[in-house]
């Protein structure tokens, strides 16, 4: 058995002239959750149906639980859940109808993980679909989504629509499905719900791929945040010694700031400590510091 679940080499997918996704490689290993970013257009969506058989790709490998799906598609799409950011339901049919439809066209479900997630997510299944709002349509795709016994989780935004105590239960839904073995891509722009669910991190611009890696050790090469208060007297000769270990520094009303790479993080502190600085915070680079690092200028 295969520990790589989603795995894609040089993927390309164009349509007429425009390249969606370019030369995209793209792995998710068994029992990870992996967060897939990108600004609005940079391929995301694209490659996720790539990965559903619903595109067939340009170029390039595409294995989903080592099938290619867009021959194999039924095999791969019945051990996958896959959310939407836009759910579109049955307007006529209530929710538990809906389930239920789910739960005929997979073949196989668990009505009491149904039942439990439904209570959780605080979803009325008695009503009709036409009287749901956005995120009473979104919540029915979770449920069908973390209840069927599948192996793979596709989540395309699946939180739109979610008040925050609904992003808690859905934070759960995925510690959950990871403890009971489950692989789950993660497409979302919501940077600080990738950093408290995802260990690995994919970020792509304009259909290519700029980053990929864990997130701690993504963190570990970015800079750290480093801010003190300083007495009038000191700031010029630490500013002056900080830039000799090769930091730069901005000073704004007796606080410096500095932004410095791990390894130079124990010689700041110390020049800081011994100058008697006041107030030392040292903030570890966080998701967002990644993604914007690659995004100064617009993606197309």
């Amino acid at each position: 058995m295969t520990d790589t679940v989603i795995d894609t080499g040089t993927l390309v997918k164009r349509f007429g002239s425009f390249t969606a996704v370019d030369h995209l490689d793209l792995q998710v290993a068994r029992g990870e959750v992996h967060g897939f970013l990108g600004p609005n257009g940079a391929g995301k969506s694209t490659t996720i149906r790539v990965l559903l058989g619903l595109y067939r790709a340009t170029a390039g490998r595409v294995r989903v639980l080592g099938l290619d799906p867009a021959t194999h598609g039924a095999a791969v799409t019945s051990r996958i859940s896959y959310v939407p950011g836009e759910v579109t339901l049955w307007p006529n049919l209530t929710g538990q109808q809906v389930l239920d439809a789910f739960a005929g066209l997979r073949g196989r479900r668990d009505e009491a993980a149904e039942q439990r997630l439904a209570a959780a997510f605080a979803l009325d299944t008695r009503r009709s679909v036409r009287t749901y709002s956005k995120g009473n349509r979104q919540k029915v795709a979770l449920v069908a989504a973390f209840a069927a016994p599948t192996d793979v989780l596709i989540l395309d935004e699946p939180t739109s629509g979610l008040d925050p105590l609904m992003e808690e239960v859905f934070q759960q839904c995925v510690h959950d499905a990871v403890a009971a073995g489950r692989t789950i891509l993660l497409s979302s722009h919501i940077l600080a719900e990738v950093e408290d669910v995802c260990d690995t991190v994919t970020i792509i611009k304009d259909g290519r791929l700029v980053e990929s890696g864990r997130l701690a050790d993504m963190r570990h090469l970015a800079a750290s945040t480093v801010t003190a208060r300083l007495s009038s007297g000191h700031a010029d000769t630490v500013v002056q010694r900080l830039h000799r270990t090769g930091v730069t520094v901005t000073t704004d009303g007796g606080i410096l700031r500095t932004a410095v790479p791990r390894p130079l993080v124990p010689a700041v502190l110390g020049v800081l400590a011994e100058a008697g600085a006041d107030d030392i915070t040292c903030t570890p680079a966080k998701l967002e510091d990644l993604f914007l690092r690659h995004y100064e200028v617009a993606a197309r």
